[in-house]
């Protein structure tokens, strides 16, 4: 299946799409929100400014995929691969990115209030000026993140792998639990 086929498919109220392969498929501004695409190939996919509120991503390959401001709130993402995407400036409240790898990947401006990331790898990410309000973090990954200028109010840190070796420049933590 295509990106073509699939947004008909999503126009005539399918929402089923597990294990599609979206490999490169340029899904740009798209609305796909409550679809389950678990363990979907989006490997390199371009879902840029797209619109995949409370989708299912559980399991699925997003390396290198450009999700820049895109809507994932509420999204489950866990156990997936993110390794190198893009997400800048997306909308990630609530997000579900537990167990999931999203080492070397780019959450440059984005709002992680309330995101679940226990025990998800975050080595080499940048999360700069990230909001990361009331999220959790427990378990999680951290080598050599770069949270300058990050808030992480109320954000849950036990646990977490590398603490010592992140950017903290900036850092507006009051209340995180470290």
């Amino acid at each position: 299946m295509d990106a073509k086929e699939l947004l008909k498919r999503y126009a005539a109220g399918e929402r089923n799409f597990g294990d599609v392969d979206l490999f490169r498929a340029d899904l740009n501004g798209a609305d796909l929100s409550g679809a389950n695409l678990f363990r979907a190939n989006l490997f390199g996919a371009n879902l840029f400014r797209a619109k995949l509120v409370g989708v299912n991503l559980f399991g699925s390959t997003l390396i290198a995929a450009k999700l820049g401001n895109a809507d994932l709130s509420g999204a489950n993402l866990s156990g997936a691969n993110l390794t190198g995407a893009n997400l800048t400036g997306a909308d990630l409240k609530g997000a579900d990115f537990s167990d999931t790898d999203l080492s070397g990947a780019d959450l440059s401006h984005t709002s992680l209030n309330h995101a679940d990331l226990n025990r998800a790898n975050l080595s080499h990410v940048l999360l700069v000026d990230a909001n990361m309000s009331n999220s959790k973090l427990v378990g999680t990954n951290l080598k050599k993140v770069n949270f300058n200028g990050a808030i992480v109010k109320g954000a849950t840190f036990i646990n977490a792998i590398g603490l010592s070796e992140v950017q903290l420049i900036n850092l507006k933590y009051l209340g995180a639990t470290l």
